[in-house]
Parts: structure tokens; sequence; C-alpha cells
């Protein structure tokens, strides 16, 4: 019996510490995929115990090339075709910060508030109730699926739908977001847990903007500058240039 226990326990300087957490086949994915997509029931139900980073990882990372693929794209529609077409990396690095950065980030900050104001089962693994660090995790990372389909279809040079997909994304995601946390973050204070409410729905608020205005935000009408001039873009530059030092 000492034996099967040393072989359980997992040390976070082994592979098999962080293998745990990958461990999932793909049918399992796909269905986490099209819950967080078509909710039918709680999402920590769906996730039974056993969060992966498997899916959110290449769910992060497919979003990442899209924006870069149809980003790139849009500037194209929006230059001027007598020049040659330079591609701007910065969207690739600058996607890469802001989908990395915010599906790791914030869940260890929304962890961290919950663990403090007393949610219960706010742990770092298995929960008796509340959400854990890898089920926050998980959760936010299988939010960002919805951004696949509007990014690849977002490039349009009409920037009227361009804001109408942003937003559909953003319902979609945030709206299961706050479905899937309101059971956890309720268990807290009546203020706290609005604030709580307030303050993920702010955060993917800005998410989507900056996906909009960072990605999106060219069109046909930066070409009809007076003098042609180049279209100010120096606020989405300083953007970029700081999401690719994180």
């Amino acid at each position: 019996s000492s034996s099967s226990t040393l072989q359980s326990k997992r040390y976070l300087w082994t592979l098999s510490f962080y293998a745990q957490f990958f461990d999932v086949d793909t049918s399992a994915v796909l269905q986490r995929c099209l819950s967080a997509l078509i909710p039918r029931r709680p999402f920590l139900d769906v996730l039974d115990g056993n969060p992966d980073l498997y899916g959110p990882f290449w769910i992060a990372t497919t979003v990442i090339f899209i924006l870069f693929l149809t980003g790139t794209i849009s500037q194209y529609l929006a230059s001027h075709h007598d020049k040659a077409f330079v591609y701007n990396f910065k969207l690739l690095s600058g996607a890469a910060g802001l989908v990395y950065g915010y599906t790791a980030c914030v869940p260890v900050a929304l962890w961290a508030a919950l663990k403090w104001f007393g949610s219960p089962g706010a742990t770092l693994g298995e929960r008796e109730s509340g959400i854990s660090l890898l089920e926050c995790w998980a959760l936010y990372g299988y939010a960002n699926v919805i951004w696949i389909p509007v990014a690849l279809i977002s490039w349009s040079p009409i920037a009227v739908l361009n804001y109408v997909f942003v937003a559909v994304g953003f319902a979609v995601s945030a709206g299961f977001l706050t479905r899937n946390l309101w059971p956890v973050v309720s268990v807290t204070e009546a203020k706290v847990s609005r604030v709580l409410v307030i303050g993920v729905v702010g955060l993917h608020a800005g998410l989507a903007i900056a996906i909009k205005f960072l990605f999106f935000a060219a069109g046909p009408a930066a070409k009809e500058t007076k003098g042609d001039a180049p279209p100010a873009d120096g606020a989405g530059e300083s953007m970029l240039s700081a999401l690719m030092g994180m």
C-alpha cells in the first residue's frame, strides 16, 4: 500500500504533475466545446470533477492564429493596393499576449477573490462545492471557443457587421461565464457577489473591445484620409506593443 501511495504522489517538478491536467480524450473536449456554445446544464457538471487544460490551451492557440490571419486580411482590404503590403507580425504577438494573458490571469484573480471572501471550495484541486482554480481555468478556456467562429467572419469590410459579430461573441461568452459563476459567487455577501459579477462582465467586455479595435478596426473608410495620410492607429499600435510585453 505504501508503494501505491508513493506512485500516486505527483510532484511539481515532474512531468506527471502537469500531465494530469491534459488527461482528456478528444470526445470529451468536443463535448465541452459544444456545452460552452449550447449550454444545457451547468458547465461544472459537464466537467464532472475532471477539469482539463488541454482544451483551453488549444482553443486559445486557435483563436490567436485565426485573429492574426483575419486581422491581416482586414488590414489588407483597408490598405492602399498601389503599395506593397507589409505583414504586421505585431498582430500575432499581440493576439498571444491578449488571449493567453486574459485566459491565464483573470481566472487566477477571480479564484483568489473568491478565496479571500470565503467562497467554499476555492481550492487548487478538487472541490466539494464552489469552484477550484483548475475549474476556473477550464471555464474561461472553454468560454473562448465562441471567438473562433467570430474571428473567422469578422474580417468583413462592412464595419457594422463586425460590431455585430463581436457583440454576439461577447454576449454568448459573457452569458456562459456569468451563468456558471453566479452559483459560486452568490454564496458570498450580496455586495461582494455583485462586484465580482460586474468585474467578470467588465473584464470580458474589455477583451471583446480589444479584439474588435486591435484586429478588426480597419475598414474601407481608413483609406479616405486627407492628403493620403495614413490612418491614425497610434492607439492600436500602443496597445499591441503593451500586449507584446506581457
